[in-house]
């Protein structure tokens, strides 16, 4: 079967995590995703790693997790030639991405109005930190600080921890959702009018979005979250709401009616809290008092207990746990690929099922410059003069 976004080109010049989520979704959906990197060091990422360990050698996890299903060409753009090849590829994009801080690209003669000149329906998404202009338009942008400056920090932990980073780049994957959500739009738009237009998303702007009800909550009826001092999962929430020890792990409680959570925990005094109020000013205090309680049985033990009941109950994984939960291998949710370097690799599936145009995971990450004959190629560059490319530097290629 076809894939929906079969025939539309991409050029994806951005780096890091971001703009790659986003790029890499499209490519999931069957773009061709063209990633520009630069000549001979490539994407940033491609320097960095967890562990101070490498993928066979010198691959980095965190590119090869945001970089399957794209061709790389690794290019000096600065170089007359470079923009050469880039306005010819622009010509026949439909979507341009990039990440880079604001002003970059329209320095470098690749920004929207430039782009626009050459391919009047081009779809042109920027993404940055903070935004496009305004007073932190000259402040490095990233995940950690947008977390910091946006309120994500302080609704994780207990109120006594600080300042708790949430465990995952979440402002930099919500912001490359936000992209691919407003592109995908963009793309409707040009199919019934024939424009196309810029787009512009920032991790500020999407890390308060995804926090939409506790602002509307704050900003509505003059109320602050403040973090209790228990594993209590959300600072807004009464009990029972969080995280308890069993004896062998932690069991995670949510929305869960009391008196079937009392009737589960077989402990009938409990029922003198039943009121949301009291629930939620003592929830330290009950938190202590269930916890006194799951800590008796293994995990397994309580959700088959409070499953019964219809609880909304869940266990608590480690990571490496998580590939051998029987809902994640029913959902396919790891696949193997096979990369030229690195051989078989695990990696993420696409999340989600079509029943008409199916996403697939056709590539691997790419090496740096992998494909850059093949798309030189295609623009109709003779082998000589690629080869002339490479001997000055303009353009670089790695082959496993």
């Amino acid at each position: 079967m076809d894939q929906a976004l079969k025939g539309i080109k991409v050029l994806d010049f951005s780096q890091l995590l971001q703009g790659p989520f986003a790029t890499q979704m499209l490519g999931d959906l069957g773009a061709d995703v063209i990633k520009i990197e630069r000549n001979g060091s490539g994407d940033i990422y491609r320097g960095m790693t967890f562990f101070n360990q490498w993928i066979a050698g010198d691959e980095s996890p965190c590119f090869m997790a945001w970089n399957r299903n794209k061709r790389s060409l690794a290019i000096n753009i600065k170089s007359e030639q470079g923009k050469e090849i880039i306005y010819k590829l622009a010509k026949e994009a439909d979507i341009i991405v990039e990440n880079f801080r604001p002003g970059v690209m329209t320095r470098l003669g690749y920004g929207y109005e430039d782009l626009k000149k050459i391919n009047p329906g081009i779809i042109y998404c920027s993404a940055s930190g903070w935004g496009d202009n305004g007073p932190y338009l000259t402040r490095p942008g990233q995940d950690l600080l947008v977390q910091s400056l946006s309120g994500a920090i302080m609704t994780s932990g207990k109120k006594s921890d600080g300042p708790v980073a949430i465990g995952t780049a979440l402002c930099d994957q919500v912001n490359g959702l936000n992209s691919v959500y407003a592109i995908l739009a963009a793309l409707f738009y040009r199919e019934k009018t024939g424009k196309g237009q810029e787009i512009k998303t920032n991790l500020l702007s999407s890390a308060i979005a995804f926090q939409m009800q506790d602002y509307f909550t704050v900003q509505n009826l003059g109320q602050t979250f403040e973090r209790p001092e228990s594993k209590i999962g959300h600072p807004g929430n009464p009990a029972p709401f969080g995280m308890y020890q069993t004896s062998d792990g932690y069991l995670t409680i949510a929305m869960s009616p009391w008196p079937k959570l009392v009737e589960a925990l077989g402990d009938s005094s409990l029922m003198e809290y039943d009121d949301p109020q009291l629930l939620f000013d003592q929830r330290d205090k009950i938190h202590g008092i269930i916890e006194a309680i799951t800590v008796t049985k293994t995990t397994d033990e309580w959700l088959e207990i409070m499953l019964a009941l219809d609880l909304w109950v869940a266990k608590v994984n480690d990571q490496k746990d998580v590939e051998n939960d029987p809902q994640v291998i029913h959902n396919n949710t790891f696949v193997e690929v096979e990369h030229p370097k690195a051989g078989k690799v695990k990696v993420t599936n696409i999340p989600f099922t079509m029943s008409e145009t199916p996403g697939k995971i056709t590539r691997p990450s790419p090496m740096i410059g992998e494909h850059g004959e093949e798309i030189l190629s295609e623009l109709g560059y003779s082998r000589e003069t690629i080869e002339n490319m490479i001997n000055e530097n303009i353009i670089s290629i790695e082959k496993a």
